[in-house]
């Protein structure tokens, strides 16, 4: 009898877990196959990126792409204006999301709901059709060619970002701010001293979000900025890119480069970032 449990557990085991496990690994692998790709095509000559059948492991490593990667164009100009564009818009996301978020969900006032969902209204507005009347704002404002159009949108507070933190304070318990109020406290050290600190969770997550927005934003910099001196990563790459050849090696090699800080962010803030998207969806 005990033989035909610990075989059922067995099989119950490898259903509920092996199973299941072995499926996720095989869909990671999918998707990590670009980035791997990627990296190895970074480090072949370019007979071996051409060659038929398929050279998967090169020969031998052309570390010095890299070399040529960073001075054929200037790759160190572009990756400062890339982490600027990025850093700014954080902070901004990070300062101004949260208080917004928080009036949103912890202070009452007449038309709250009203105005949340005249903010939740802009999520239906794509990118594309703003951009015409947000090119002739900053015009007029003097700020094209400049970095402004690209972080200013994030000092405002961004609807998405918002909506996902006021999701997180609404589940924190009304009684923390109440037992603050009777012993004193004002709304900004409530918000700062007790509300704020439980929410790091989804504060990180939004700072993620906004980071690899930024970072790979290709669309804003693109529109806006024309001198090349302010170009970020993601159009400075198109300067392997020449009129009748593409240097591959050298392309590979800086879009690895470009990709490497998004990974290594991830694996320091993924429990952070998890835990953040789980909460934000419980109420």
């Amino acid at each position: 009898m005990s033989q035909a449990k610990h075989r059922r557990s067995i099989k119950r085991s490898i259903r509920e877990t092996w199973i299941p496990h072995l499926i996720l690994g095989v869909v990671g692998l999918l998707f990590l196959l670009p980035f791997v790709w990627t990296v190895l095509t970074s480090l072949k000559t370019q007979e071996e990126i051409f060659a038929i059948p398929i050279v998967w492991i090169p020969e031998h490593f052309q570390w010095s792409n890299y070399v040529e990667a960073v001075n054929m164009i200037p790759f160190f100009r572009y990756l400062w204006n890339t982490v600027l564009v990025a850093g700014v818009s954080v902070i901004g996301v990070v300062l101004i999301c949260p208080l917004v978020a928080y009036g949103f969900s912890r202070i009452q006032f007449k038309g709250r709901n009203t105005l949340f969902y005249f903010m939740l209204a802009t999520l239906m507005l794509p990118y594309q059709v703003t951009l015409i009347p947000l090119y002739v704002l900053y015009n007029n404002l003097g700020l094209l060619d400049s970095f402004w159009p690209l972080w200013l949108g994030a000092w405002f507070g961004m609807a998405t970002n918002v909506f996902m933190v006021r999701q997180f304070f609404m589940n924190l318990p009304y009684e923390l701010s109440e037992s603050a109020k009777i012993d004193g406290a004002s709304e900004f050290r409530i918000y700062s001293q007790i509300i704020l600190p439980l929410a790091r969770p989804a504060v990180m997550t939004i700072g993620l979000l906004t980071f690899l927005a930024s970072w790979g934003d290709f669309m804003g910099p693109l529109i806006y900025l024309n001198s090349p001196e302010n170009w970020t990563l993601s159009i400075g790459l198109k300067g392997y890119i020449g009129e009748t050849k593409v240097a591959w090696e050298q392309l590979m090699a800086a879009s690895t480069l470009f990709t490497v800080p998004i990974v290594v962010l991830y694996f320091f803030v993924q429990k952070q970032f998890i835990e953040g998207i789980a909460l934000t969806g419980f109420k």
